[in-house]
C-alpha cells in the first residue's frame, strides 16, 4: 500500500484530533465517577453516623440489635446500587473513550487506502 505524504500528514492531524476528543471523554467521565464516589461516600458516613447515634440512644440490647440490623441491610443495598451504577459509569467511559475512534478506524481500513 503506498500512501502518499499528504494523506499521511492528514491521517496524523485526524490522530491527533481523536486524541483530544478521547482526552476530553476521559476527564468527564472520570468526573462524573469521582462526583459519585464523593457523594455515596458522604451519604455513607452521614448514615453511619445517624445509626451511631440511635445506638447511642438505644434503651435496650433488642432495640440495638434492630437498629443495627437495619443499619446493615440498608449499607449492603446502597453498596449494590452503588457498585451497579459505578459500573456503568465505568461501562459509559469505556464506549466514549473509543468513539472517536471508531470513525479514525474505517478510514484507515477503507478500500481507497
Amino acid at each position: 500500500m503506498n500512501i502518499p505524504f499528504d494523506n499521511f500528514q492528514k491521517l496524523g492531524k485526524e490522530q491527533v484530533e481523536v486524541t483530544l476528543k478521547t482526552f476530553g471523554s476521559v476527564s468527564k467521565g472520570a468526573q462524573n465517577i469521582a462526583v459519585e464516589l464523593a457523594d455515596y461516600s458522604k451519604k455513607s458516613f452521614e448514615e453511619g453516623t445517624a445509626t451511631l447515634e440511635k445506638l447511642v440512644g438505644a434503651k435496650t440490647l433488642d432495640k440495638a440489635v434492630e437498629i443495627q440490623a437495619d443499619y446493615l441491610k440498608t449499607a449492603y443495598e446502597g453498596f449494590i446500587a452503588q457498585s451497579t451504577k459505578l459500573s456503568e459509569l465505568y461501562a459509559d467511559l469505556a464506549k466514549e473513550m473509543l468513539k472517536p475512534y471508531e470513525g479514525l478506524y474505517a478510514k484507515v481500513n477503507s478500500p481507497a487506502n
